[in-house]
């Protein structure tokens, strides 16, 4: 089973190039904060604007540079299953631990259930790592059914969801469908306290590379029963990971890491930076929260 925090992690660019050395360092920190693990080419990691072999150097090199012991996540997912199946394999050779796997979403109208299941079941059945499916509508537009999951999460190579979703009732009817051994992750720290009292086993935070302490505090808090302090610092977390996500996104993100002494960097175009009255807000939504001293 999965179980703790994880980011999704930015890709350092440096006058449009990848940052490999960059990648390395923030690694190396976060190694130090009790996170379970690192997603590496995720929607955080500008995975739509990298090359291929762009994508396998950051596979080796998240690799080499994480603690013995942590998960490394490979997002693999194209709407093509068959290079879904050979990015997955070579992210496989190169250390990846789990593929994870984004819905397909260009012939939206067509993607029902079925064609879900049918989907991922050809994906999980080629590829030689476990695959977990990764639920993102704010971005492929399509949304994967409870019934769908619950299908899949008997497939002996399907062993998670990553549902980046806010609705915390459909993670709750996921995870009352789904068997104790398949790892339901909540995939936006908005609602990883509700996930979390749901049933969920972690999540994978664009927040975790600003507050990866907090993050994994919040689950810690629960997991003891103190559900009253988890809350807490849930409300308190809210409008830093509302600005890192869906107010300024990951050029956002990486400002704020830049504020916090990691590599953030500038977006790959054709992302833009941000303005200097968008990073004092992000300043002020930082101090306000104590993440930023």
């Amino acid at each position: 089973m999965i179980k703790g925090i994880m980011p999704p992690v930015t890709t350092p660019f440096i006058k449009g190039e990848v940052a490999y050395d960059k990648l390395a360092d923030n690694i190396q920190r976060w190694n130090k904060t009790g996170l379970r693990g690192y997603v590496v080419m995720g929607s955080n990691g500008e995975s739509a604007y990298l090359t291929r072999e762009e994508k396998l150097k950051l596979v080796e090199t998240a690799k080499k540079y994480l603690s013995p012991g942590m998960l490394l996540l490979a997002g693999t997912g194209s709407d093509s299953i068959r290079e879904t199946v050979a990015l997955s394999d070579d992210a496989a050779d190169r250390g990846a631990d789990y593929a994870l796997v984004l819905t397909p979403s260009f012939y939206k109208g067509q993607m029902n259930g079925a064609a879900f299941v049918r989907y991922f079941t050809e994906v999980a059945d080629g590829i030689k790592i476990p695959l977990v499916i990764y639920n993102v509508p704010k971005f492929t537009g399509v949304d994967i059914q409870a019934d769908a999951v619950s299908e899949l999460a008997n497939h002996g190579n399907i062993v998670g969801l990553k549902n980046s979703s806010e609705n915390a009732a459909q993670t709750a009817e996921i995870i009352a469908s789904v068997p104790k051994e398949f790892s339901v992750l909540v995939g936006t720290a908005s609602v990883l306290y509700p996930g979390l009292a749901s049933g969920a086993t972690g999540g994978i935070l664009a927040l975790a590379n600003i507050a990866p302490e907090e993050c994994v505090e919040l689950q810690r808090l629960h997991d003891a029963g103190k559900h009253a302090e988890a809350s807490a610092l849930q409300k308190k977390l809210i409008p830093v990971n509302k600005a890192v996500t869906s107010r300024y996104g990951v050029p956002g993100l990486k400002v704020a890491m830049d504020m916090l002494s990691y590599f953030g960097g500038e977006p790959r175009s054709p992302l833009e930076p941000l303005g200097e009255t968008e990073r004092d807000n992000m300043k002020k939504i930082l101090k306000t929260a104590e993440i930023l001293k």
